[in-house]
């Protein structure tokens, strides 16, 4: 079966930094529903139209067409006092947004002098990637998959 509007695809993926370095990859594949459900990147999902099992593309994506640009307001400083005692870079916290009221995982990648610095932003946002993926199965999408917009089963959604 070839790749269309409403299949479930199923692949491997290997993500690099415009360096070569490998960023991520998958131990387990990943299941997205193809059709601009927003399952996946749009120029990947564009490169996997037609495709069948066993066939590979590896895309180059810009920052805008990847995880976007570090946007500023992201980014805060604030008092250590505000964390637990053992705060430490790399910690990762959940925050509302005062502005959408949407919850944000902020990061932390600094401290110093009694404040921590926190981002929102994606750990890979500002960076040109390149996105290879091997397709290992392809398959109509069922009508709860098509109304949810995703994957269901093994390799997708849960509910």
């Amino acid at each position: 079966m070839q790749i269309a509007k409403n299949t479930i695809v199923t692949l491997h993926y290997e993500m690099f930094d415009a360096e070569n370095n490998l960023l991520d990859k998958t131990e387990e594949p990943i299941s997205y529903l193809h059709g601009g459900y927003d399952g996946i990147f749009p120029l990947v999902e564009e490169a996997l139209e037609g495709k069948n099992v066993g066939d590979a593309v590896d895309v180059k994506l810009t920052a805008d067409d990847a995880f976007g640009d570090p946007e500023e307001e992201l980014i805060r400083v604030e008092d250590l006092e505000v964390f637990p005692a053992d705060v430490e870079v790399g910690m990762v916290f959940e925050a509302d947004d005062p502005e959408t009221g949407e919850l944000l995982l902020f990061r932390v990648t600094d401290i110093a002098d009694g404040k921590a610095v926190v981002d929102a932003n994606h750990p890979l946002a500002g960076m040109n990637i390149r996105f290879a993926a091997k397709v290992v199965e392809v398959r109509a999408a069922s009508a709860d998959e098509i109304s949810h917009g995703h994957a269901h089963g093994e390799h997708g959604h849960h509910h």
